[in-house]
């Protein structure tokens, strides 16, 4: 019989250091020692990372943030949402969802946003299904 899928927060650096495979899917050209670097900059502002698990292995996971905003309200922002792609639609990524909808309204956020990469179409069907809508266009641009 499979093990039950389990929900939880992986609050230590070392577990999240241990999820690089998963985000190298949305970030195939990053070095783990850069995860790394970014990850000790990045806790420090509150980041925090949800994962579904089935016994110790992490089939899809998130990072969030809280903040607030002048156009949302305070707002929970996903941020770095992947499943291995063995285990997609398979449910786990409505579980993550389904999760951070929770928290945001546990902590009272108006909002909630994501970016989700122009050519990932199947992430943006599977938000607006969730009930994202497009807002606009994030613009980046990269300084020496």
């Amino acid at each position: 019989m499979a093990t039950p899928l389990q929900i939880r927060e992986i609050t230590e650096l070392a577990e999240m250091l241990q999820q690089f495979p998963l985000i190298q899917y949305l970030n195939p050209n990053m070095e783990p020692e850069r995860y790394e670097t970014l990850l000790r900059l990045m806790l420090p502002q509150q980041y925090r990372m949800v994962g579904v698990f089935e016994g110790d292995t992490c089939l899809g996971l998130s990072g969030y943030w809280m903040g607030t905003k002048l156009y949302s309200g305070k707002y929970l922002e996903i941020d770095n949402f992947v499943v291995d792609e063995q285990y997609r639609s398979k449910g786990i990524g409505k579980m993550l969802v389904d999760w951070l909808t929770d928290e945001a309204s546990k902590n009272q956020c108006e909002t909630m946003m994501l970016d989700a990469y122009v050519v990932n179409n199947a992430a943006h069907k599977f938000y607006l299904r969730e009930g994202f809508v497009i807002k606009g266009f994030h613009f980046l641009k990269r300084l020496a």
